[in-house]
């Protein structure tokens, strides 16, 4: 059994997205095609409680990060509602939204560009205690930020002798680590991890991987993945919330999907994952074939159907709404695990 699902999870959720949709307008009023609109998130719903991993996958361009930052509102969405430990932040401004920030933090998917070039570990580790207070409202002294800085990087197997050093003296992997060590700085429940291991070597990610399925283990943190790598995602999430053009196709616990997922598209997406020799069976490639539809111009009915061996004509009509299949996963298709 995965670790990640040993530690018991909190009746009510530390985070609940319902119905969370997101439009952005592309082109130019000056152009043939004019302005447009493309919906890179369309009525999403997912809750995370505490010690869960939800992994978030799909291929590139179907709405994962967009949903990730909108759970974060480091992007405002345009419908739904979002609720972060019982409370509903949908409509908060910037000064309400402050002190729940410490709570709820990002690992971003390129360190390199998420380290300041220009400051050393030491002064990013602590920005975050200059600027926020601790659980007693309080400003917090050196000491109390030198100690925390060695604590952390102790946390993600680094040394107190780093913290002088900029982030170009480090290696990928280790960029990631102090990445995520400045996330857990001020204690988060929530931590949305974007793609934190595609910019490194395999090796490399299976550190990172490994460090973050101990830190999940001893801190019990509602965390999201997201993911393009199922692999890494069976891994570390004990749920899957699989996407598709901006919305949930499928959604069940890890280890029920990858033995029979129900939708044609998660189908698919398994049946690529390497299998090593003698860990199981190996899945029937399955080739899409078909036109990928544009997220500008989605048709009504089904988004996949163009694409879908098991299309039919109510797939054109009918647009299909998740469903619950056996007793734990949800499906958008009308034919699921046919």
């Amino acid at each position: 059994m995965n670790a990640l699902n040993k530690i018991e999870s909190a009746q009510t959720p530390v985070l609940e997205a319902i119905g969370i949709s997101k439009t952005f307008t592309v082109g130019a009023r000056l152009t043939r095609e004019g302005v447009r609109q493309l919906k890179a998130v369309n009525d999403v719903h997912l809750s995370v409680s505490r010690g869960e991993v939800v992994g978030v996958v799909g291929e590139s361009g179907c709405g994962k990060s967009t949903l990730g930052r909108c759970l974060l509102r480091l992007t405002d969405f345009d419908a739904g509602k979002l609720l972060f430990e019982g409370q509903d932040i949908s409509r908060m401004g910037t000064a309400e939204l402050r002190p729940l920030r410490p709570r709820m933090q990002m690992v971003f998917q390129d360190p390199s560009a998420s380290l300041n070039p220009r400051r050393r570990i030491g002064d990013i580790l602590a920005e975050p205690m200059r600027v926020h207070r601790n659980a007693r409202g309080e400003r917090y002294d050196a000491a109390a930020i030198r100690a925390r800085q060695e604590e952390l990087l102790d946390l993600v197997g680094l040394s107190p002798d780093h913290l002088s050093r900029f982030p170009h003296e480090f290696s990928g992997g280790q960029r990631q680590r102090i990445g995520i060590a400045r996330a857990l700085v001020l204690n988060p429940s929530l931590l949305v991890a974007d793609e934190p291991v595609s910019a490194l070597d395999v090796s490399i990610q299976a550190q990172v991987v490994n460090l973050l399925l101990d830190l999940q283990e001893r801190l019990g943190i509602a965390s999201v993945f997201i993911s393009h790598d199922l692999s890494v995602i069976r891994q570390i999430a004990g749920r899957i919330v699989v996407m598709y053009l901006g919305s949930v196709v499928e959604e069940g616990p890890t280890e029920t999907i990858f033995a029979d997922p129900a939708h044609p598209y998660t189908a698919a997406l398994l049946s690529s994952v390497p299998v090593p020799r003698g860990r199981g069976r190996k899945r029937e490639r399955v080739i899409l074939a078909g036109d990928v539809p544009s997220p500008l111009n989605i048709q009504p009915g089904c988004s996949f159907r163009s694409r879908c061996p098991k299309a039919q004509p109510r797939c054109a009509a009918e647009r299909p709404a998740l469903q619950v299949t056996g007793t734990t996963t949800r499906v958008a298709c009308h034919f699921p695990g046919e």
